[in-house]
């Protein structure tokens, strides 16, 4: 049987209305999930579902309202500096030093978490060994994606975050950046993915939790949830996908 290594009890973030800020709404209200080690777990969401927001209090960015959260066994509450030594974060955006070359930023980010690093192994990771010399500016979208990986991989960790991956990414770019995450995975590593894409979704990831207004209203296997929640589209011969289980579920057409 498989073993948790990311266990959320009842998770819960509040921020002020904006029209009134002696009033909260509930940003995450009450999330409770666990996630094998050694799994690709996507958590799809639209714009303002709260998935994003799950995630930077996993990664020890946004701090726990109420309920709790441990990544291998650690209180991320509690110890958000012994969290950020075992997890690795790719954002959406990154701001580099202008003037350091890809492999002297691998070398510079290692150096923060008092590692030293071969980068020209991470590099090779990412399919980025040619580049080595580059400044972040001269890359392609899908590179500067792959770039980012390889800055979040510098501590080795144990856990990945991806947060809308292969967003802005042409197919090609988007295709090269699935074979990397499988290959990381298929490695040992957990990954933990937000996406808009539900191809991406069914494709890579084992299992699925769905977030709407805040709340988690659906999980499991991407087939299981399809089954479930639209066996039977219209005009269509055998059965939906994923994209009809989002639809169902939130009512909320997809916007890239």
């Amino acid at each position: 049987m498989a073993t948790p290594i990311i266990a959320i009890d009842r998770l819960c973030k509040r921020y002020p209305l904006p029209d009134d800020k002696k009033q909260t709404f509930l940003a995450v209200n009450e999330v409770s999930l666990s996630i094998d080690a050694g799994e690709i777990f996507g958590i799809l969401g639209p714009n303002g579902a709260g998935k994003t927001t799950t995630l930077e209090m996993l990664e020890g960015l946004n701090d726990i309202d109420s309920g709790t959260a441990t990544i291998d066994g650690i209180d991320v509450g509690s110890s958000p500096f012994k969290i950020k030594e075992i997890i690795g974060v790719q954002l959406q955006a990154n701001e580099y030093f202008d003037n350091l070359s890809l492999e002297e930023l691998l070398v510079l980010f290692a150096a923060l978490y008092n590692r030293s690093v071969d980068s020209g192994e991470l590099l090779d990771k990412v399919n980025l060994r040619d580049k080595a010399k580059a400044k972040p500016d001269n890359l392609s979208g899908g590179q500067k994606q792959r770039f980012s990986i390889a800055c979040a991989l510098v501590n080795s960790p144990k856990v990945l975050f991806l947060d809308e991956p292969t967003t802005g990414l042409d197919p090609q770019a988007k295709r090269n950046l699935w074979d990397l995450v499988r290959e990381l995975n298929a490695a040992g590593m957990t990954i933990v993915l937000t996406t808009h894409n539900m191809e991406e979704a069914e494709v890579l990831c084992q299992r699925i939790a769905i977030m709407d207004h805040g709340e988690l209203i659906a999980q499991g296997t991407p087939q299981e949830l399809i089954h479930a929640h639209a066996p039977e589209p219209p005009a269509a011969p055998m059965h939906g996908n994923l994209e009809d289980v989002f639809l169902v579920l939130t009512g909320h057409e997809l916007r890239e």
